[in-house]
């Protein structure tokens, strides 16, 4: 599997990354050698999609890209490390919460799977607070 695997599965809203078949190390993230024992013996792995709020950000300095959705210093959005409920943890964007109010968002919080943009090339990981 490569990164453009990676991006067709979370089309389907499927969140595929890799099981070492040595050491049974998971990473949530394409990788070609296993960032535990650095075996290179690894095999797609299905994630439920679920997982929890780790740490968040709210950002209002924005990429270019972010600007064009119309992200910005009055309408901030927030990045968040999710911990799947199968263990690894991944980067994504969180949505269903207000990014103008940081003081509520709680870390913790039970999030699932929500892809975003799916009929571009290169969707959006992103992950849905649920309340």
């Amino acid at each position: 599997m490569d990164s453009a695997d990676f991006f067709e599965n979370l089309k389907d809203n499927n969140l595929i990354g890799v099981q070492c078949e040595e050491c049974g190390g998971l990473s949530a993230e394409i990788r070609y050698y296993c960032s535990v024992c650095r075996s290179s013996n690894l095999s797609p792995k299905q994630f439920t999609g679920k997982g929890t709020l780790s740490t968040f950000t709210c950002i209002s300095i924005v990429p270019t890209r972010m600007a064009e959705e119309g992200f910005g210093r009055n309408n901030p959005y927030c990045s968040g490390i999710v911990t799947l409920e199968e263990g690894p943890r991944i980067s994504a964007r969180i949505l269903n919460v207000d990014a103008l109010k940081p003081g509520e968002i709680k870390t913790g919080q039970h999030l699932e799977l929500d892809v975003q943009a799916r009929d571009t090339e290169r969707p959006i990981l992103a992950f849905k607070y649920l309340s």
